[in-house]
């Protein structure tokens, strides 16, 4: 038995340490709170309990001596656990007042720091705490004082009177009583003081002002808590440093609808530049029953001229039975191998293979086109490994000039669970931007979920597509497509949302 007091960091999910990760793993029970970002319970185990004790300003789901004594009973139990905590356990999470409950019952445990708010917010703001021209120390302050202390324990003519940046947590509620305070103890009217709400997340809101101004411009631009409220002159240097609010798809929130497995790439991408991500995925990619059909195909590849692979997934799944198999790329032999774009080619050269021909588009016509143009196909067997379900276009096409095809099965697509209603509830606000689909079946999949009708009645949601066939598939719907790039690839779809949006 073991508790991992664990910081759960600002809310990037990128500013999760590794051990923090690692410990997060191994737990079989996971006591989290209100955290600022709910990804990072995907690296817990899928078999552990996770049980929710978040608290935010006046509502707690658990008490605090409720929350500690869930902490010993789990581990009585013989169990791990991870008590995943925002920001830092010991920077005014009462982390502190948890491992003392732990260390009288004889429960071992270990902290595990996480970045906390108090730094990580400013930086994100473009303030560094401290800097040689202005300020060698910090001081981080609760806004939220202990209400069962008489008065206040803080030292207000000594914090007026330091040059040391002040960082104040928790205080939104009390800002205009911490500007009196240090405006009474002798604080200059004009500091540069500055606000950060919700620090390091797509919803980051910053706000630069002086010490007297800053509590009427909170109310007037509607800052609210989660809000770090910073004193000093080192707010000077927001305007100039202020690098995560510039990112050129900061504050657009996007949907991705592509499969889970599919959508790392696209979602990682789209959060680099400074979107908000709704991953909605519609289809999750699940494997076959039965992989006879397939094993077959592999087992007679000597056969085949040319093997055709029309997606990463295809690629995948073709060599997890291959290797099933006991064998490896040099199982292909003298058969030929296409990929339909440049994704699809890397996934076969990290396998060893450079692919025989990519088309110049990269659709299934792309296809058609090229390799009717590489010479007579007539009688040439080929082996298109792809999705149960796909457009017939391509096998179709290859067979009336005379190739012999055969379409076999390599993976499935099964329906996802997905975030219907926030994206319904995002949609009804008026704070969801765009709509992405990396292909006609997650336009499919999404308007089996939100009807087109829904999306007609939000005319200012961008509806973006990867390609020209997708695009179709939109505008069969009576849909628009807003965006779409002239090479179809997620690269080229993550820069075309960016050349939109920064217009």
């Amino acid at each position: 038995m073991k508790v991992y007091l664990i910081g759960a960091g600002p809310g990037d999910p990128g500013l999760f340490t590794l051990r923090g990760r690692d410990c997060l793993a191994a737990a079989d029970v996971v006591v989290y709170d209100a955290l600022a970002n709910d990804a990072l319970l995907a690296h817990a185990r899928k078999d552990a309990e996770l049980i929710y004790v978040g608290k935010v300003a006046g509502d707690h789901a658990l008490p605090q001596d409720k929350i500690n004594q869930l902490l010993v009973d789990k581990a009585r139990e013989g169990r791990i656990v991870a008590r995943l905590k925002g920001g830092d356990p010991y920077i005014f999470g009462r982390g502190g007042e948890e491992a003392e409950e732990l260390l009288a019952a004889g429960i071992p445990f270990e902290e595990v720091p996480g970045i906390s708010s108090t730094i990580a917010a400013p930086a994100y703001a473009g303030i560094p705490l401290t800097h040689r021209n202005f300020a060698s120390s910090v001081t981080i302050i609760t806004g939220h004082e202990n209400p069962d202390k008489p008065g206040s324990v803080h030292n207000w003519p000594a914090l007026a009177a330091s040059a040391s940046t002040l960082v104040f947590v928790m205080g939104m509620k009390n800002l205009p009583d911490i500007a009196r305070n240090l405006l009474a103890a002798g604080m200059a009217p004009d500091t540069p003081a500055a606000l950060v709400y919700r620090g390091t997340t797509p919803a980051q809101r910053s706000l630069v002002s002086t010490l007297e101004k800053l509590p009427l411009d909170a109310v007037n631009q509607r800052f609210s808590n989660p809000s770090v409220i910073v004193v000093g002159k080192v707010c000077a240097l927001h305007d100039q440093l202020g690098w995560f609010e510039q990112r050129p798809l900061f504050g657009r929130s996007v949907v991705v609808t592509r499969a889970r497995e599919q959508a790392s790439g696209l979602a990682q991408s789209l959060a680099d530049l400074g979107a908000e991500v709704i991953q909605c995925p519609t289809i999750e990619i699940s494997p076959l029953p039965d992989y006879r059909e397939l094993d077959a195909a592999i087992a007679r590849l000597s056969d085949y001229g040319w093997c055709i692979f029309t997606s990463v997934n295809g690629v995948r799944w073709f060599w997890n039975r291959l290797e099933a198999a006991g064998r490896d790329s040099r199982a292909l032999g003298a058969c030929r191998v296409a990929a339909i774009g440049p994704a699809t080619a890397d996934a076969l050269r990290a396998r060893g293979i450079c692919p025989d021909f990519i088309p110049e588009r990269y659709v299934a016509e792309g296809v058609i086109e090229g390799l009717l143009a590489r010479g007579n196909v007539s009688g040439v067997r080929m082996l298109l490994p792809r999705a149960a379900k796909a457009r017939e276009v391509l096998p179709d096409e290859l067979r009336k000039a005379g190739a012999i095809v055969d379409v076999i099965a390599a993976y499935e697509t099964v329906p996802a669970a997905t975030r219907k209603e926030e994206v319904l509830t995002r949609m009804a606000e008026g704070t969801l931007d765009c709509v992405t689909f990396g292909s006609s079946s997650t336009v499919e999949n999404f308007l089996s979920l939100i009807p087109a009708e829904s999306l007609r009645a939000h005319p200012a949601v961008r509806l973006a597509a990867i390609g020209p066939v997708t695009a179709k598939t939109l505008t069969d719907h009576g849909l628009p497509c807003h965006i779409m790039p002239e090479e179809y690839t997620i690269p080229a779809l993550v820069q075309a949302l960016v050349n939109h949006y920064s217009r």
